[in-house]
């Protein structure tokens, strides 16, 4: 039984082992080099030397940082608040079985599976000053991804249209766990549609909620494609954010060190506002 049992174990981490293997090369060693690479001074060509702290200094003390960070914490707590409100509002309407929801399920749910880059590409014509359907509809002349005051909002707005579909469908899930018998009880005790939600589906779809949250939270912080097609970090580097950076650094001005600590000094930020999530919703819940 032994000899069985220890052949099964041995077919079984052969059927893993690629998994595993592509783990340790794509994920696992890259992690370990670009940790190490955060403490160099490298230019892809030359010898990569040794400098200590001192790329994470420059970083976190040249004056364009303050603003990166901003931009960044701003963007990405506002898709949050508004990818995880809009949703939670849609799924709701969608649950209470109105006639055409799974048309409405899936028309949400395209501008998810949509290429970041052609989202981009799109919204960038529909903004354009001069062609643009927002200013053509509404007869404007406003300069929406050149101006400092309106560039963030829109690349907001966009990124939340681009996420309404996945977290629509998520809280729908969330929705289908809950027991019908639930709001047959509150119906015939006479509540309306807000008691509803906030004494149903909030409370019932906590679990999701923190998980829609901390999803789009982290994928906010990490946004790339639409800044760099839309607006490159402009205007003013009103729009450049931490990912953004990273990649200036690396390719446009070839110093990995800097670039390699400022990825780690994004994964920190990421980790302490996770963080602070996980304690308030533990001390709310």
């Amino acid at each position: 039984m032994q000899t069985k049992d220890c052949k099964n174990s041995i077919v079984g981490l052969y059927f893993v082992l690629p998994a595993v293997i592509g783990i340790l090369v794509f994920i696992v060693i890259p992690i370990c080099c670009s940790f190490l690479l955060s403490f160099t001074d490298w230019d892809l060509l030359n010898n990569i030397k040794f400098v200590g702290m001192e790329n994470y200094k420059a970083v976190l003390t040249e004056p364009i940082f303050s603003q990166i960070l901003i931009n960044t914490v701003v963007f990405a707590f506002s898709v949050t608040f508004f990818a995880v409100i809009v949703p939670f509002l849609i799924a709701d309407i969608i649950n209470t079985k109105i006639r055409g929801a799974e048309w409405f399920k899936t028309i949400y749910f395209i501008p998810f599976i949509t290429p970041a880059v052609v989202v981009a590409i799109v919204w960038s014509w529909i903004f354009d000053p001069n062609i643009g359907g927002f200013n053509l509809l509404f007869k404007t002349h406003l300069m929406w991804l050149f101006d400092t005051r309106l560039a963030m909002p829109v690349l907001i707005f966009v990124s939340v249209w681009k996420l309404i579909g996945y977290n629509t469908v998520l809280y729908l899930t969330g929705f289908s766990s809950i027991n019908r018998e639930i709001y047959e009880a509150s119906k015939i005790d006479g509540a309306g549609w807000w008691k509803n939600f906030w004494y149903i589906n909030l409370p019932l779809l906590k679990s999701t909620t923190c998980f829609v949250t901390l999803v789009t939270l982290i994928s906010s912080f990490q946004v790339f494609d639409l800044i760099y097609v839309m607006t490159s970090g402009g205007p003013h580097d009103s729009t450049n954010v931490i990912v953004y950076a990273i990649y200036k650094y690396a390719f446009e001005y070839f110093d990995i060190g800097k670039s390699c600590a400022l990825a780690y000094i994004l994964f920190g930020v990421i980790l302490l506002f996770a963080l602070i999530q996980k304690i308030l919703i533990k001390e709310k819940y």
